[in-house]
């Protein structure tokens, strides 16, 4: 069974900043898929961000892109989304994931992913 524990979530005025982390008890993080997941209240919860396994490939929600970074550290068995620019609409419970199993993957899709955190409060204000 992979944990996952999101932190770094806060109150922050519109056009700051906040890096929020996912810390994974897996034994083979790095071999892990791993998504940002945001929900609003009264929405459906979003896809945000992806990250590979190799790094070499980046997944971003059209409305994060060019503000939001999603990054990991294998050797910390962690992921990281650096969320710049922050606007009013970004306030949501953001959520960790991971994918564990190695067949082929569709980043945006919530179902792709079998572990979840229990999410961290995001709240920009005006």
């Amino acid at each position: 069974q992979v944990q996952l524990v999101e932190s770094g979530g806060g109150l922050v005025q519109a056009g700051g900043s906040l890096r929020l982390s996912c810390a994974a008890s897996g034994r083979t993080f790095s071999s892990y898929r791993m998504g940002w997941f945001r929900q609003a209240p009264g929405k459906e919860r979003e896809f945000v961000a992806a990250i590979s396994w190799s790094e070499s490939s980046t997944y971003y929600a059209d409305s994060v892109k060019e503000r939001f970074t999603i990054s990991r550290d294998n050797a910390k068995n962690a992921v990281y989304l650096q969320m710049n620019s922050l606007k009013p609409e970004d306030t949501a419970v953001y959520y960790c994931a991971a994918k564990t199993t190695k067949s082929n993957w569709l980043p945006t899709r919530s179902n792709e992913y079998a572990y979840w955190g229990q999410g961290t409060q995001v709240t920009v204000s005006s």
